[in-house]
């Protein structure tokens, strides 16, 4: 396999520490969903219930908050934005483990709102790191390393929680977040290249960037994380279903496993994927897996294509986004893209947990799978439109080029 491409990209000045740091950053972001859930059913005595309804309130938060605070970073730069939202995450962490039910639903809606944003700061970072025609491997690395986090993150809270308790796993995980908050201080990333103009520039209206293209685009965003979220209640389901829950942990290290796998891939090939061809496949992919059966070892093999295709379609999609968006308004872009891909996960496990509830356990990858290729059957002339006018344009260009030769 080729790894020209990431050594080329890594040898761009600043892109290895940030990818470095930003593994280690995104461990307890990635555990704080767990650590709540544990916090309300074992201190709080309430139901699972309860718990989603404080997850819910903090995604809504973070669905809202993103884009907002990419704007923030457009306009004031990134660390008066990572200063304040470190004050908002150590505020909420300390005081969270001390709250009741009623007090702690504001109170993640809040803490959502001012969320650290570093899973999109740093994918503005890279645009800024890296050249266009490095920046597929570039993201590729970086959604191995989502990858890597949501495999160590949830696990390490659910050992700490279960040994220790579930009140010092918060104060535990906001320990972490805050710290990955004062990493991103002193890193202070770059948010635009050194040919982009920096500091506050002249507002570029939405209808100008926020086009039909990138909201198709941001549309497969959610259509991708709503195929995964389901895929991942819908393996919990069909295990359970066969007496084999205990194999869940195998059968989604075996998933991301192949993520990983995949996404390594993608960026050492030399040509790019559209999106929605990805998020096509990857949805294509899903709709079968329930047909493995309930034998764990057979839904390992049914999850390996879907699963490779993982960080691939995450990868292409925010590069995307980077090359959609213009250099002072790529904040506010990236956090759309965020607000797509967080939105998308938070609708993806209810819905295939209402699906499987009314029917059988495999229904539950076929349906949002298909809702998942359903989304890109409907963006997909927006696609054929931009390949046809670019084409066009192309067929004018070499016209003009070849004129003077002919007269």
């Amino acid at each position: 396999m080729n790894l020209t491409p990431y050594r080329q990209a890594l040898a761009l000045p600043g892109l290895r520490s940030l990818l470095l740091v930003s593994v280690l950053a995104r461990i307890p972001l990635t555990a704080t969903g767990v650590t709540l859930t544990f916090f309300v059913v074992l201190d709080l005595g309430r139901g699972y219930g309860a718990a989603g309804l404080v997850g819910a309130a903090m995604t809504v938060g973070a669905a809202l908050g993103s884009p907002l605070l990419g704007r923030l970073v457009d306009r004031r730069g990134l660390r008066p934005v990572v200063a304040l939202t470190t004050v908002a995450e150590a505020v909420f962490w300390a005081s969270a483990p001390t709250l009741s039910l009623p007090v702690l639903l504001p109170a993640a809606f809040l803490a959502g709102l001012l969320a650290l944003p570093i899973f999109s700061v740093i994918r503005q970072s890279i645009a800024a790191l890296a050249p266009e025609d490095r920046r597929r491997p570039a993201y590729a690395l970086d959604s191995m390393s989502v990858e890597l986090s949501f495999m160590v993150g949830p696990a390490l809270a659910v050992a700490l929680a279960t040994t220790v308790s579930a009140r010092t796993t918060l104060w535990a995980v906001g320990t972490g977040v805050v710290a990955s908050g004062i990493a991103f201080w002193l890193l202070n990333p770059p948010t635009r290249s050194a040919d982009e103009p920096a500091g506050p520039q002249p507002r570029t209206p939405r209808r100008e960037w926020l086009t039909p293209r990138m909201l198709a685009v941001l549309a497969v965003s959610g259509a991708a994380t709503l195929v995964l979220g389901g895929t991942d209640v819908a393996v919990v389901a069909v295990l359970r279903a066969s007496g084999e829950v205990g194999w869940t942990g195998a059968v989604l290290t075996m998933w991301a496993v192949a993520s990983l796998v995949g996404g390594f891939a993608y960026g050492a090939v030399r040509r790019s994927f559209s999106p929605l061809a990805l998020t096509a496949a990857l949805s294509l992919c899903t709709i079968p897996v329930g047909l493995g059966g309930g034998h764990w070892w057979l839904l390992c093999l049914a999850l390996i294509p879907a699963g490779a295709l993982c960080a691939p379609t995450i990868a292409a999609t925010s590069d995307a986004v980077s090359r959609l968006a213009p250099a002072g308004v790529r904040g506010e872009a990236m956090g759309l893209h965020g607000s797509a891909v967080t939105v998308g996960i938070a609708l993806g496990a209810p819905l295939a947990g209402a699906v499987i509830d009314a029917s059988l356990p495999l229904w539950g990858f076929a349906v949002t799978g298909a809702i998942g290729l359903a989304v890109t059957l409907a963006v997909l002339p927006v696609e054929l439109r931009h390949r046809r006018e670019t084409a066009a344009v192309s067929d004018v260009s070499e016209a003009a080029d070849l004129a003077p030769a002919t007269t």
